[in-house]
């Protein structure tokens, strides 16, 4: 937050505006003499908004993922904007990213002289932190393929809901690799245009650092498509095994409504009233009748275990 009074010296190479004022906006525009974009501005979606030269300055809008750690990740609209050897960021989130790279200042070799090294250098960090969040992915998918198919001792052991707050689970990291996945194509257009800009071309050190940076993107991309691809199918294999689940048990039904059948005919043709039943007078009529309601379930089970059924 800038003071009323408040100034910035002379040399400063990057400014931060987190979540500006308007009051902030017009002293800043007042010192680095450039038009600096609201936050409706930053949420357009077309090239030409988020890309582009004015008067030699170099405007640039990426779209970041935060709040990754959580159930409900995001991604914010964060502007880059190189103005005579100054980096202007502006931001209304607060990616992990940012402060990683704060942290880090004090330890980077040879310090950033200019706005485009610290462009450079805090875009590699917000990779790094993007190679990060996929690898903490990974682990999560890992862990989760082992409670969807798990032990087979154990498969018959699953508490209620057991599937259901699994695929909860996975439909959760499925939105945070595909939040990833547009962070990386956001920021890999915005590497293309900087790499091509005329205020990157005399500074061979930083554009090195952009080559590097695209190529990490590059890969990190790859990963998450594959990342992307794994999740899928567990995805998938969540609910078909949800299917098998609700399957078997409405087999279990099927037999057992067959089996019952028999006995069920049996015991109702002896309960009919009609006076001339000769098989009532016996007097093995009722354990017979009883053997062969037990006899008429029996056979068709072992039938079913025969066939692979049960």
């Amino acid at each position: 937050m800038l003071a009323d009074s408040a100034s910035i010296p002379n040399g400063v190479v990057w400014i931060d505006l987190l979540r500006p004022t308007h009051e902030e906006d017009a002293y800043v525009e007042k010192y680095l003499g450039i038009d600096v974009p609201t936050k409706d501005e930053l949420k357009d979606i077309e090239p030409s908004s988020r890309l582009y030269m004015q008067d030699g300055t170099v405007y640039m809008t990426a779209s970041l993922v935060y709040k990754a750690d959580s159930d409900q990740p995001e991604l914010t609209d964060v502007a880059f904007i190189l103005a005579d050897h100054c980096l202007l960021t502006i931001r209304y989130a607060e990616p992990r990213s940012f402060d990683l790279f704060k942290a880090a200042m004090p330890r980077i070799t040879g310090g950033c002289p200019s706005g485009t090294m610290l462009l450079a250098r805090l875009l590699e960090t917000v990779v790094d932190r993007t190679a990060e969040v996929l690898e903490a992915s990974v682990a999560r998918a890992d862990k989760l393929s082992l409670e969807v198919f798990g032990d087979r001792r154990h498969l018959t052991k699953r508490q209620p809901r057991y599937l259901e707050d699994r695929l909860v689970a996975v439909s959760a990291l499925h939105r945070l690799v595909a939040k990833t996945r547009d962070s990386l194509m956001s920021m890999s257009r915005l590497m293309t245009f900087l790499y091509a800009a005329p205020a990157l071309q005399p500074d061979r050190e930083s554009r090195e650092l952009c080559r590097t940076v695209s190529r990490d993107i590059q890969s990190l991309s790859e990963h998450a498509s594959f990342i992307s691809s794994n999740i899928s199918f567990l995805l998938d294999a969540s609910l078909g095994l949800i299917n098998l689940e609700q399957n078997q048990i409405i087999k279990i039904f099927s037999i057992a409504s067959v089996a019952l059948l028999p006995p069920t005919l049996i015991a109702s043709i002896y309960g009919m009233n009609f006076e001339f039943m000769p098989e009532l007078h016996s007097p093995y009529a009722y354990p017979l009748s009883l053997g062969a309601m037990v006899a008429s379930a029996v056979i068709p089970f072992i039938f079913f275990r025969w066939k692979g059924w049960l």
